[in-house]
């Protein structure tokens, strides 16, 4: 392979890694808190929220890259929330389209990508800087490195509280449930456990 396209494949997947693993923003940067709380009751809403916030996240990254060099400096951060905001009201007019049971559910927390710390941190620290290749995984990386966090948090939650997987009944009626699972101090709990959990299994970082 040539030196030059192995370089750029290294740099991708670096970029890709970090988002999800490295520097993932809920256990290592603890952004992005406040719809990890409020949609990880049940999977089906977490599942939705991901993929709302990664197709928001990824696109709006290649967006504010691609228009880099031609935004002015001084109205950049106004350029990017209109970016943000424009892909966020895709994915609430779409789910009020074909999904409007879990629109409902979600509530305001879809509109709310747009002030998302991880969209706009990554715009202005990583988009707003580097190539719209790299700045689309970076925000590829982020979303999806959220997405999972929301996942096993919410696995737990659901399962825990309501005894069910994405709705379907799966532990037996005689199995005491632990409401407090269904409601937000299970959620700080859980968030609690998986800062914890992802943290220890990582390797300590070189000083």
């Amino acid at each position: 392979m040539r030196p030059a396209l192995w370089l750029r494949r290294s740099r991708a997947v670096s970029t890709l890694r970090r988002g999800v693993w490295d520097d993932n923003p809920v256990y290592r940067q603890i952004l992005g808190i406040c719809s990890t709380l409020a949609v990880t009751n049940l999977l089906v809403n977490t599942v939705v929220m991901g993929l709302g916030l990664i197709f928001a996240t990824a696109m709006s990254c290649w967006t504010v890259s691609l228009l880099r060099n031609v935004t002015p400096k001084r109205v950049r951060m106004m350029a990017q929330v209109l970016i943000i905001a424009s892909y966020v009201i895709l994915v609430d007019l779409a789910l009020k389209a074909y999904l409007p049971e879990i629109s409902e559910a979600l509530g305001p927390y879809v509109g709310l990508i747009i002030t998302n710390c991880i969209i706009m941190g990554r715009c202005e620290a990583f988009a707003a800087k580097n190539p719209p290749g790299l700045a689309f995984l970076d925000g590829l990386g982020c979303a999806v490195g959220y997405t999972l966090v929301l996942l096993a948090i919410a696995f737990f939650r659901e399962l825990l509280g309501f005894g069910t997987l994405f709705g379907y009944p799966v532990l037996p009626e005689r199995v005491t449930l632990w409401t407090i699972m269904a409601m937000p101090p299970g959620a700080f709990f859980m968030l609690g456990l998986a800062i914890w959990f992802f943290r220890t299994i990582q390797k300590p970082r070189e000083a």
